[in-house]
């Protein structure tokens, strides 16, 4: 018997039929006698309809408004599951996020959850109900409904599973698991049993949207098993945690993430002198663009080629703020280049393992793919390359370090 928290996603929840569906599901993890407590979505579309109705309100929704008519979405899906599981004989009880309660900080749309108080939850589990909490949501000191802005539902999960001291997270998504690399790429992708959460952050951090970035750090900090698993199929899925005897085990690499939405700028003939780099990040920070790789290259003439990387759609933002950095350093010209993409390499065997960046290397000029730019860390190494060479990039790598092979002593440690 275990105390099991279990998150479903929009698209778990996005009919009646498929609550239903999800209602059977948790029913049969009670009758084996586990506690559990069911996190869900909006029901796919829903929060996109919401933003539609706001937008149609007032051009830019005022974010406290927009929380209150947000936090409705999942307020639909959790009465309806509890419904669904009362129907079948299974006592649940439904609450929102302000009701539990998730108290967070006051930053609307993007709260930051502060504490839980889990004693609605607790006493409800001890007398045999299931609770349904609404994901994505919960409210301020001030009794204020905040929503936790993307990924929220997934956040929601980990930190019940945390305030709980629950034996595992589930989140249930359209995927059987984490893989080597996407499977749509790859054909001999295959899934991990296991991966530790450093593996995970990297790999979500880098492109894979298996899983929320902000999740896997709230689970990694508090230690909470998290585990991947496929809503309408059954199977192991793929286990996150702390064990290191993951570490031991691993291949050298475990996975290979990849990210199209990169664009980079250069800026030629940069005066090489001291403060220069904050010279030109700094007015890009204040524009609230994220940037991500960085490389700097001094001349003969002892000017600097400056080149970093945004997402795509801070490209036009960026080349605004470029020019008037070009102006006013009085560089000699800067370019763009949305055509790029990002590869990486990640596993904690890494670590332990010399020549993996050169064995990286060796298999894209193998394939005559030049790199751009190279940025390293103890897990990983990325590469921004052409777009037009992203998928035969990530097929050779996957290739190279024998991913579609289970971890032996020959391709692991």
């Amino acid at each position: 018997m275990a105390l099991i928290v279990q998150k479903f996603g929009g698209t778990s929840v996005g009919t009646t039929e498929r609550i239903q569906g999800v209602a059977d599901k948790v029913k049969g993890f009670r009758e084996q006698g586990h506690d559990v407590v069911v996190v869900v979505s909006a029901m796919s579309g829903e929060t996109n309809r919401l933003v539609e109705l706001a937008r149609s309100m007032q051009s830019q929704p005022t974010p406290r408004e927009m929380d209150v008519l947000l936090s409705t979405g999942e307020q639909v899906t959790i009465a309806l599951l509890s419904m669904a599981l009362n129907e079948r004989g299974c006592p649940a009880t439904s609450y929102t996020g302000g009701q539990v309660a998730i108290v967070t900080d006051s930053a609307h749309t993007k709260a930051r959850i502060k504490r839980i108080d889990t004693e609605r939850i607790v006493r409800d589990l001890a007398l045999g109900r299931v609770v349904v909490v609404a994901g994505f949501q919960g409210r301020d000191e001030q009794d204020n409904i905040t929503t936790l802005g993307r990924g929220g539902s997934d956040t929601t999960a980990v930190a019940l599973a945390a305030a709980l001291k629950a034996d595992e997270c589930q989140i249930y998504t359209d995927v059987d698991g984490v893989y080597t690399t996407d499977p749509r790429v790859v054909e001999g992708a295959r899934r991990l049993d296991k991966i530790t959460f450093e593996e995970m952050l990297e790999m979500a951090s880098l492109g894979s949207r298996v899983l929320q970035i902000r999740a896997v750090e709230f689970a990694g900090k508090y230690n909470v098993n998290l585990r991947v698993l496929h809503t309408f199929q059954d199977g192991p899925g793929t286990l996150i945690t702390l064990d290191e005897g993951i570490a031991m085990e691993s291949p050298v690499v475990s996975g290979i993430a990849f990210n199209r939405d990169e664009a980079k700028l250069t800026i030629k003939g940069v005066p090489d002198i001291p403060g220069v780099a904050s010279r030109i990040l700094g007015p890009v920070s204040r524009a609230n663009i994220e940037v991500d790789m960085i490389v700097q290259n001094t001349a003969a003439d002892k000017t600097t080629d400056f080149t970093f990387t945004v997402h795509r759609n801070d490209y036009d933002r960026a080349k605004v703020v470029v020019e008037q950095i070009v102006a006013e350093l009085e560089a000699r010209e800067y370019h763009g280049d949305m055509k790029i993409a990002k590869v990486s390499i990640v596993g904690v065997g890494m670590r332990s393992h010399a020549g993996v960046a050169t064995r990286m290397f060796e298999a894209l000029a193998a394939e005559g793919i030049n790199i751009q730019i190279i940025s390293t860390s103890e897990i990983k190494v990325s590469v921004i390359i052409a777009e037009k060479y992203l998928e035969l990039a990530v097929r050779a790598l996957h290739s190279a370090f024998e991913l579609d092979r289970e971890p032996t002593e020959d391709n692991g440690v």
